[in-house]
């Protein structure tokens, strides 16, 4: 039932126009075990796009998506389809940490996460995917969202060092404003 549900999901994004750039996964088997950094973030759009992408290039995706989504009858089909429920509010929470737990049994896992944490304009980048990444001795993998050219595609594998707010300042070097659908509310690396 779930494959059914992402196949039309994808078909849905590809009718929308949507190209998808797929890597060769034979040459990049780290796809298999590794954090996605999906940007820029501005529209609810950016998710629906980059978690038919995500399906289409590993087949062990999980995208974590605030709390507020799984409420009512949405909450059962994003849970079906992989996707993980994240309390922002609650500092608490420990997603880091369960996150890496799951890396830790040595299965296939790649999860998808925007690092902007919002939709809104911000300054400065959660670093919770750098956490996971890092303690998990996973990489990073950043994933473009080209709305300007309605094209989705990664980037170069990264791996963490000891120094996060380089590595944070590197990836998110990467990402334009004018790949955005919202380009006033992605703020680049100045």
């Amino acid at each position: 039932m779930h494959f059914v549900m992402k196949k039309i999901w994808i078909v849905i994004a590809k009718l929308g126009g949507w190209r998808f750039i797929l890597p060769d996964r034979a040459s990049r088997p780290e796809l298999e075990r590794c954090v996605f950094a999906v940007a820029p973030h501005t529209s609810v759009v950016d998710y629906l796009v980059g978690t038919a992408y995500l399906w289409q290039v590993c087949s062990n995706g999980k995208i974590f998506i605030k709390k507020e989504f799984f409420k009512g009858p949405l909450g059962p089909i994003l849970r079906h389809l992989g996707c993980i429920s994240i309390d922002r509010g609650n500092r608490k929470n420990d997603m880091v940490g369960a996150a890496v737990k799951e890396f830790a049994k040595g299965e296939p896992l790649s999860i998808a996460i925007t690092p902007e944490g919002s939709r809104k304009p911000v300054h400065r980048w959660k670093r919770g995917f750098w956490e996971i990444a890092h303690q998990a001795g996973v990489p990073i993998v950043p994933a473009f969202l080209d709305f300007r050219n309605k094209k989705i595609y990664l980037g170069e594998t990264m791996w963490t060092t000891d120094d996060h707010e380089a590595d944070i300042q590197k990836i998110r070097s990467l990402f334009k404003k004018e790949m955005a659908k919202r380009p006033e509310n992605f703020i680049e690396v100045e």
